[in-house]
């Protein structure tokens, strides 16, 4: 069972423009198993703006690739669902798809982008959590 699990660990970070007033910031911690080429966690995206858009908590899994070509070593892309509730005047809530795609270093550092419901976030820098990226490299 313990060979399932061989190279586990985790990665945290965000996706998107930090620091840019109003910009979606998809913020992730994921487990990753590179053995089985897959990665699950959590996703928080966020974004400076009042609305249900505002705070959005997604459970995601994926799957990791090593590329062999340039800068970028890996690929990951990330998928999930989540509920997201109709604007007022609707009434009701439905689930909603999340994606992401990024094309990063062994440190996690990249690009990337991402999408949920009427959103569509690409091109944006993705960065490794600080306290982690030490042990990442």
């Amino acid at each position: 069972m313990s060979e399932l699990l061989a190279g586990a660990y985790l990665a945290k970070g965000t996706i998107g423009n930090v620091g840019t007033p109003g910009a979606p910031i998809a913020a992730f911690s994921l487990v990753v198993v590179p053995s089985q080429h897959s990665v699950s966690g959590t996703v928080v995206i966020t974004q400076a703006v009042q609305g249900a858009d505002s705070h959005i908590v997604v459970q995601v899994k994926g799957k990791i690739f090593s590329t062999g070509l340039g800068q970028f070593t890996q690929v990951v892309s990330l998928q999930g669902q989540y509920v997201q509730s109709v604007a007022p005047p609707g009434i009701g809530s439905f689930l909603a798809e999340f994606n992401a795609n990024l094309a990063i270093n062994n440190a996690w550092d990249g690009q990337g982008g991402f999408s949920y419901w009427n959103h569509a976030v690409e091109n944006v820098p993705v960065a490794a959590a600080k306290e982690l990226k030490s042990e990442l490299v």
